[in-house]
């Protein structure tokens, strides 16, 4: 018979795990050091998940889920088939591949707001990964230990939204709508990058500079778009 549970316990699991997997990563981390993370019995911990691996699969599945989310159907959450999390992993990868704004302005020929295109384009990057921001942060510590994510999430998603934006940054460069760049590929790592810090990997800096969520958005997006936009467009 399926156990019943808390569903505040499992949300508790599923943070607590995610902050021992993304400070120690994948290798390092023993089940011990969640169950004290969590202040329970290392036995505790398998009333709700058979291994480390159904635990981190639990951790990819719903740290950014809001709460309160429902608790999987059967406990103890079995071990993951070879192969499960990481083709969930690919999944969600790719059905955010290609954000819907850049895609659209992909597809323009030009433009007669490259302002709004750009600070469209840029808000929704980082709307998408500050909703993301502990599976990002959790995908960018396990990726030490794990090859296969590694390349899921380097040479696959982050190298892919690179190109994408060098291509939209180059046209718009041409076009005269963006000011000239040395390198528009380095000039998209950094936009990634800024934005990167900004929506996730802040939450995680040892010495945080106090700013409130709508700040540091609407900071990190005029930025980048004052930066790039030419003086004159709209």
């Amino acid at each position: 018979m399926a156990r019943q549970t808390p569903p505040d316990r499992i949300e508790d699991l599923v943070r607590c795990a995610a902050r021992v997997f993304i400070e120690q990563g994948y290798r390092r981390t023993q089940m011990a050091d969640v169950a004290q993370a969590l202040g329970v019995a290392k036995g505790t911990l398998y009333l709700y998940v058979e291994s480390k691996e159904a635990l981190f699969d639990l951790v990819v599945r719903y740290a950014d889920a809001p709460p309160p989310f429902a608790a999987p159907p059967a406990l103890p959450v079995a071990t993951p088939r070879p192969g499960r999390t990481l083709r969930h992993v690919r999944d969600r990868i790719e059905a955010s591949r290609v954000p819907k704004a850049l895609e659209r302005a992909l597809a323009r020929r030009t433009t007669s707001d490259p302002r709004g295109e750009l600070e469209e384009i840029v808000c929704e990057l980082y709307d998408t990964l500050a909703a993301n921001r502990v599976g990002i942060k959790l995908l960018d510590s396990s990726s030490r230990d794990m090859p296969e994510i590694a390349a899921l999430w380097f040479s696959g998603a982050r190298s892919g939204l690179v190109e994408l934006l060098t291509q939209h940054l180059a046209t718009r460069i041409r076009q005269k709508r963006f000011k000239p760049q040395p390198d528009p590929a380095a000039t998209a790592r950094l936009v990634l990058e800024t934005l990167v810090f900004w929506a996730v990997h802040r939450h995680w800096d040892p010495s945080p500079q106090p700013v409130d969520d709508d700040r540091a958005r609407a900071t990190a997006v005029k930025f980048v778009v004052d930066a790039l936009v030419e003086e004159g467009s709209r």
